[in-house]
């Protein structure tokens, strides 16, 4: 794939796939980090005297719904860039392309939501040239839809002989590909092993360390014969997590488990909760967030590594009582990287959102704005966007 700087936009007209799938309450913007995390690109483009048309989905609409406008996205633009943004209510009318067409240098056209059409989700082609028509050059920089194929990230590659991809998807592949000069530690966590099983075997010659958190652990601790009470297990995936532990240890591969948990016999009862070593679990206890034992034993480990690939919440992060793990490994992870010993990369999704409950994102090597993308990178696996790529080459 070529990268957009080496590709001559001067003077042209650029159709941009950005990924502007963000929070919005009552026309208020929550979250810009995947706004911010397009300026580059966008900046770049302007700086070539190149007119930028953007298209982006929001949410998952059933048909035209004013509730998934990116209309709200105009002044944050407008604001950004310091110039008066065109926004047209329909990413594939004749009138929408007129002004596409009409664009001046440096100017900026907002397409409204890609889904509000089948055609974006079906990968249709109808669809996608008539996307094309809205530019000279396609850039893709919506790293968040690379997991997918969709009409304006596959199909409209069809219609294109000059086509690349942008800053944000160039950081997104350099830092969520394995760098084996590094000492590197894998910290995985979340609800099921199932999900992360390929970035564990991906990892698994790649690494040091893998430290385990999150319900995901449950399912580990019990192929080991260990009681994890009515802890969230995916019983189907117990002899699969023996047969990975057992791997690990024959590679020389330290795959770490929870020594000690905090529990609830009830998520509802806060006068339920205790911190229980592993061996104290009794059968009506829930493990819900790693303890205060294990959450020292993973940062002596995180201290001494050089990376750090984060990917996954040590616990049921969006209730208070259970999001001590999370949060102090994520603060001490800024403290490490601000220090400049650590380079820190984040999965997207879960994990972007727990760290964002204490720190700033900023504060981090890199974050990625993709949870499924960034998990298939991370897992060793080919996205779709890649694939779209080579067919359309």
């Amino acid at each position: 794939m070529n990268k957009l700087i080496d590709i001559n936009i001067k003077n042209k007209k650029v159709l941009i796939r950005v990924d502007y799938n963000v929070p919005i309450e009552n026309n208020v913007i929550k979250n810009d980090f995947r706004l911010k995390s397009s300026i580059e690109t966008i900046n770049y483009c302007l700086s070539q005297n190149a007119s930028v048309i953007l298209m982006s989905h929001l949410g998952r609409p059933n048909g035209i719904d004013p509730l998934f406008s990116l209309e709200p996205i105009i002044d944050f633009l407008e604001d950004t860039f310091n110039v008066y943004v065109h926004f047209s209510e329909d990413c594939i009318s004749d009138n929408s392309i007129k002004i596409s067409s009409e664009l001046l240098p440096r100017e900026i056209h907002l397409l409204e939501n890609l889904r509000f059409y089948k055609g974006e989700i079906n990968n249709d082609e109808k669809f996608a040239k008539k996307l094309s028509k809205h530019g000279d050059i396609y850039i893709c920089d919506s790293f968040g839809t690379a997991h997918r194929m969709h009409a304006s990230n596959s199909s409209v590659l069809k219609y294109f002989k000059h086509k690349g991809i942008g800053f944000l998807m160039s950081k997104e592949f350099k830092y969520l590909t394995a760098d084996n000069n590094m000492k590197t530690t894998v910290l995985i966590g979340g609800a099921k092993i199932s999900s992360k099983l390929k970035m564990i075997y991906n990892y698994l010659d790649k690494c040091d360390t893998i430290l385990i958190g999150g319900a995901m652990a449950f399912t580990l601790l019990k192929s080991q014969n260990i009681n994890v009470g009515s802890s969230l297990v995916e019983n189907n995936m117990v002899n699969e997590s023996k047969k990975i532990l057992d791997k690990a240890n024959k590679m020389g591969v330290d795959i770490i488990l929870p020594t000690d948990i905090v529990s609830s016999t009830s998520i509802d009862d806060d006068s339920k909760i205790n911190i229980k070593s592993i061996d104290e679990i009794d059968n009506q206890d829930i493990g819900l967030d790693i303890g205060p034992e294990t959450t020292m034993i993973y940062l002596n480990y995180l201290s001494k590594s050089e990376k750090v690939i984060w990917n996954g919440p040590m616990g049921l992060f969006e209730n208070y009582n259970y999001a001590t793990g999370t949060t102090s490994i994520s603060s001490a992870l800024k403290d490490y990287t601000m220090n400049n010993k650590l380079n820190t990369i984040i999965g997207g999704g879960d994990t972007v959102r727990a760290i964002e409950m204490t720190e700033s994102i900023d504060s981090f090597t890199h974050v990625s704005t993709g949870g499924g993308a960034s998990l298939k990178l991370l897992s060793g696996e080919k996205l779709d966007l890649i694939k779209s790529w080579e067919q359309y080459e």
